[in-house]
């Protein structure tokens, strides 16, 4: 018989400090949830304020004692993410789960504040400069994790280190770009697990997709007519987010769980299920390309490790 592991799965989380990206909806909303359920401190980090502060109500409606602090957080401008990171540091000494969750889909052609392709700013980029900053308190903390959210997409995935970025939108198609960005994901995790281990380094890094699911990540195509006509058959393939979210939480708490796997729905082509190690595409285990996206991401964030 299959395991189904859920939220009911979940250890005591108290004393554990966790930040969450995107956390005011979709993937991360349920995320926050359980973690808040089961004693975390967690960091909401959204984009909105006020999004945050309204998510954060529902969870305390459904859970009075739920412990969630809101804290502003743009992935789209290095900025923003330095600030965020100065003002994590004032308030806290520890950080036991960083879950990379936020991101963007299949967007029109467009920039971040720092001039990077959109989804690759968004998802892969900025993720990156908010672990490296943090790095030293997710180090310093006992069995810690960092968990990045991404996709079956990254099959289709392909890097170009000469066009990365799609300048001037050169061969840009949203998917093009949103492959990159995922496949990009699995293969900083990879790579910082392999820096983990190289160091004698007690934290480990694990990624996690979500199967297919029904969030506003949908909303760039939620207009479209293909969209339209086929909605009644999405609806039925499509997970709900609390099912969607479900392999990023085991991810970032389950016992079990190792540095460098990878979990996903256990289900038809991973597209629904419940949370188990699934695999990722060759090319995300490709070390020269790794080594490649680190060193550009190094130079494109101004960001650089400090194990």
């Amino acid at each position: 018989m299959r395991e189904k592991w859920t939220t009911e799965n979940i250890p005591d989380l108290s004393g554990k400090v966790i930040i969450v990206t995107g956390g005011n909806s979709g993937l991360g909303f349920e995320s926050v949830k359980a973690f808040a359920e089961k004693g975390a401190e967690v960091i909401l980090a959204c984009r909105t304020i006020e999004k945050g502060e309204n998510a954060k109500v529902k969870i305390l409606n459904h859970n009075h004692t739920s412990k969630i602090v809101v804290m502003p957080l743009d992935l789209m401008d290095l900025s923003s993410i330095k600030r965020f990171v100065v003002r994590f540091r004032e308030n806290y000494n520890r950080l036991d789960i960083l879950l990379n969750n936020a991101g963007i889909m299949i967007p029109p052609y467009s920039l971040t504040k720092d001039g990077f392709e959109s989804q690759i700013g968004t998802n892969h980029l900025g993720h990156f400069a908010l672990t490296g900053l943090l790095i030293d308190f997710i180090i310093k903390t006992p069995k810690s994790r960092v968990v990045s959210t991404s996709s079956i997409a990254h099959k289709n995935g392909k890097m170009d280190f000469g066009n990365f970025l799609f300048d001037n939108g050169k061969g840009y198609t949203p998917m093009k770009a949103y492959g990159r960005s995922k496949l990009a994901n699995l293969m900083f995790i990879y790579q910082l697990q392999r820096f983990f281990e190289e160091k004698n380094i007690a934290s480990i890094a694990v990624a996690a997709h979500p199967g297919v699911s029904q969030t506003n990540l949908m909303r760039f195509i939620e207009n479209k007519f293909y969209y339209r006509i086929l909605k009644p058959l999405f609806s039925f393939l499509l997970q709900n987010p609390a099912k969607g979210a479900l392999p990023q939480i085991r991810a970032a708490v389950d016992p079990n769980v190792q540095g460098g796997d990878f979990y996903g729905p256990d289900g038809f082509n991973e597209m629904a299920g419940f949370p188990v190690k699934v695999k990722s595409i060759i090319a995300s285990y490709n070390t020269e390309d790794a080594k490649k996206l680190w060193e550009l991401s190094e130079k494109l964030t101004g960001i650089n490790y400090n194990f």
